[in-house]
Order: C-alpha cells, then sequence, then structure tokens
C-alpha cells in the first residue's frame, strides 16, 4: 500500500477534497439496498420486476412495455440509518466516542420520465424509452464519495449515494414477450495535482486538474406473459402468470489522484510522486429471476436475486487504500416475497419481505475494518390514483412506502497499523441497528 509520510499528506487531502465534498458513502445504491420508488421500498423489490414506472429501467426494462401510457415522476427518499456497536472488550478504541458508527442518512430526489417513440417513425410499432435520475442530498451532492481506513470500524453497505442515473427502452419482440436494455451511468473520476512546498507543508506554483467522465453498464431484462404468449390472452391455463429475468452490470464509483510535489533542496525535479486509486459505490453483477402472478384486484410475486460479489475482492486489489485488509467476498441469494392488493379503483396496498445475506466474509479486515451482517427487511405502502384530478388533464398517482431493515448481530475484529495500538487485534466488537428507509412519489399519466 503506497503511504505518504506526514509532511505530504497534505497535498494528497487537497486532491481528494477538490474532487469530492466529505461524505459517507458505501458499497452499493439506493436500487440495491432500499429500492428506487414506494412500490420498490414498499415490496422490499419483490415486485420490482413487474412494475412498469420508471423504476423498471434499472430493475427490467423490458417491463417499460407493458404500460402503453407515458409518465412523469418525481419522488424523494429518505433513509434514516441508526447502525451500531456493541464492544466485547479489548483496548480502548481510537478515534470513537460513543458505540454509534453510522447516523448520516442518505436523501434522494429522484426524476423520470417515460414515453412511445414510435411516433418519431414511420413504424406503428411501440417502442418505449425511459430515465431516471436520483441526486443525494435533496439535490445537492452528485458525486457523494468517501473511501478511508478506519480505527473505529465502519458499514459496508450503508451511506450516502451518488448520483443515480438509468436510461434505455423496450419493445414487444414476440407476442406477451417484451425486452429492454438500459445503460446505467457512473462517474470515474481523475485528479492531477503538481505543486512545490516546504518541509513545513506551504505550497506554491499548485496546479490541479480534476475530470470525471461517464462509466456505461448494461441492464438487461425480460419478460413474459405466459397467457399472451400460448393462449393469445384468452381463457387459459396460465392466466396471470408472468415470469421475468433480468441482469445488471457491475458498476462502481471510482477516482484516481496523481500528487506530485518538489522541495527545493531536498527532492528535486521529477518531485516525489504519490498515487492513490480507490472505488466506492460498487454493484455486482446481478441476475434476477422472478414470477408473479395476478388476479382482478391483487399481485403475488417471487424474486430470487443473484449477487456476485466476489468479484469485488479482485476489484479491491489495486485500491490503494484498502489493499491491505485482504478482504474476501461470497455471492450471495437474496429470496423476496411481496404482494399488491387493490382495495378500490382508488386505492392500493402493497408488502414485501426479504432476507439479505451479507456477502462480507472473514471477521478481520485491516486497518479498514469493514462491518456488515445478515439483515431482513420488511415493507410497507399504498398508492392513491386520482383519475380526474383538480387542475391536471391527466391521471394522478401518490405513491407512499416504508421499509424497515433489521440488522443481525455479528462479531469482528478490529486491527490497526497504527502505532498508537499495541496489539492486535486491539478490540472485538458486535454489530447492531436498524434502517428505516421512507419514500414518496407523485407521477402523472399521460
Amino acid at each position: 500500500m503506497k503511504m505518504p509520510s506526514f509532511r505530504y499528506a497534505g497535498l494528497t487531502s487537497l486532491a481528494f477534497f477538490a474532487l469530492t465534498p466529505t461524505a459517507m458513502a458505501n458499497m452499493g445504491n439506493i436500487g440495491t439496498n432500499y429500492g428506487v420508488l414506494p412500490g420498490d421500498v414498499a415490496s422490499a423489490q419483490a415486485l420490482s420486476l413487474f412494475n412498469s414506472d420508471v423504476s423498471a429501467t434499472y430493475y427490467n426494462p423490458a417491463y417499460l412495455a407493458h404500460d402503453e401510457r407515458g409518465e412523469l415522476t418525481l419522488g424523494l427518499l429518505h433513509a434514516e440509518h441508526d447502525l451500531r456497536i456493541s464492544s466485547q472488550g479489548g483496548a480502548a478504541p481510537l478515534g470513537r466516542s460513543s458505540d454509534v458508527i453510522q447516523d448520516t442518512p442518505s436523501q434522494q430526489t429522484l426524476i423520470g420520465m417515460k414515453t412511445n417513440l414510435s411516433s418519431l417513425t414511420k413504424s406503428e410499432h411501440p417502442i418505449y424509452f425511459g430515465f431516471i435520475a436520483g441526486v443525494e442530498k435533496y439535490g445537492e451532492e452528485m458525486l457523494a464519495f468517501n473511501s478511508s481506513t478506519s480505527n473505529s470500524g465502519q458499514y459496508f453497505s450503508y451511506g450516502r449515494q451518488p448520483l443515480f442515473l438509468n436510461l434505455g427502452g423496450a419493445t414487444e419482440v414476440l407476442r406477451g414477450i417484451d425486452v429492454g436494455l438500459t445503460a446505467r451511468v457512473t462517474l470515474h473520476a481523475d485528479a492531477e495535482l503538481y505543486a512545490y512546498t516546504d518541509l513545513q507543508g506551504n505550497t506554491s506554483l499548485e496546479s490541479l486538474n480534476v475530470s470525471a467522465k461517464p462509466s456505461i453498464r448494461p441492464v438487461f431484462g425480460m419478460n413474459v406473459n405466459w397467457a399472451e404468449t400460448f393462449c393469445g390472452g384468452g381463457d387459459c391455463l396460465f392466466d396471470g402468470i408472468e415470469t421475468a429475468l433480468s441482469f445488471r452490470g457491475h458498476s462502481n464509483t471510482e477516482t484516481k489522484v496523481e500528487a506530485t510535489t518538489i522541495i527545493p533542496g531536498t527532492i528535486p525535479a521529477p518531485g516525489l510522486n504519490l498515487a492513490i486509486a480507490t472505488l466506492d459505490a460498487y454493484q455486482p453483477d446481478i441476475t434476477s429471476l422472478g414470477m408473479l402472478y395476478r388476479s382482478d384486484r391483487w399481485r403475488l410475486g417471487l424474486t430470487l436475486e443473484y449477487q456476485a460479489w466476489s468479484d469485488l475482492s479482485d476489484e479491491f486489489e489495486s485500491d490503494t487504500i484498502k489493499d491491505q485488509a485482504n478482504l474476501n467476498f461470497q455471492d450471495v441469494l437474496i429470496p423476496r416475497l411481496g404482494g399488491e392488493f387493490r382495495v378500490n379503483d382508488m386505492l392500493t396496498l402493497t408488502g414485501g419481505v426479504a432476507f439479505q445475506e451479507s456477502p462480507l466474509e472473514g471477521k478481520r479486515s485491516l486497518d479498514v475494518n469493514y462491518l456488515d451482517a445478515d439483515r431482513t427487511l420488511i415493507g410497507l405502502g399504498a398508492t392513491l390514483e386520482l383519475r380526474d384530478p383538480p387542475v391536471l388533464a391527466y391521471p394522478l398517482s401518490l405513491s407512499f412506502g416504508y421499509q424497515y431493515q433489521m440488522i443481525d448481530e455479528r462479531d469482528f475484529e478490529l486491527t490497526s497499523t497504527d502505532p498508537m495500538v499495541p496489539v492486535n487485534p486491539y478490540e472485538t466488537v458486535t454489530t447492531e441497528g436498524d434502517v428505516s428507509v421512507f419514500s414518496g412519489s407523485m407521477t402523472m399519466k399521460f
């Protein structure tokens, strides 16, 4: 691991803080951790493969073709974290004044749109386009990023979210069979710092260059309505049965910093080079298979989601902040079960449960001290549809979703190369805590 001495640490810090604001970020995004819109939050993502709103651009773009109406959606998401640890004894912890490890909320503003593009072509075959974008801190923070070591421990999965952007389209390829493709966009940033400095860290002749470029990863989805495919929509043994398959390619937010310093009389040109490369907000390859059964008033869905976290072990080998931690990850299979009941023409209720196993293996990660545990997700929500709202010429839907995430107990051993720590592991801790997620949206159909 490349470690600058204290004389040059200020230069590296300058590059980092010029590049991004200080934030508690995480290895995930709102779609993976919580759910994009209220229906996803409330169903614990069990029905996300079968939702035709703009969140389909993330979960299953093929389902954009399920509803021929266009829509404009505005949404808010607030995730309240209460993530703690309880000490099992050991040396006095460094840098921690309480057992609360993280209580910084994630606060996303979301906007999405969906429309039929066939009017732009000479073909009458419908082609649906949709996009959704989310910005952290209620629209003020596009690139939430933090990558660091921690003597007090840090949770692996939770924190502020970077820019969330998906756009793509869908169409019907055969009777009852829809396919869709989406591009998920994340940002990879580079910073170059060049400066003269004295031994006290005072700089001159500085030059700082910062750039960010998009990284595009695919999301593919396919949906099959069995009754339409095999029976043409008439009475059929397969009435009400749908299946969906989705693949979301891995993505991350990455930052590279190159700092070069010259100290006249001590370090001549071309100077001392400090290089840092690190990643955050990682999403693994995710393959989801879902089945839905619907009737006139209710829907019941089961989704199995396979997350290939083991690839992250290789990614961390080139991370100069975390490469010494010997982090290992396992692939996980997440079951999700959800239901939806239409009370009347205006009100629909949604609920769901899921169990998510932790991908983090082992109980030690030198200096980094990642914490993670299995968690149970329970969601509830409601949608109110106003078919003839005042003022507006189109139907309006108001949705609300709540999700409670309960963190299981799991023991970790905190370790550090800090010379102030006389023994390793210096403390054994147990994870505990919970997360409450609140989501609301307003959708106008047209």
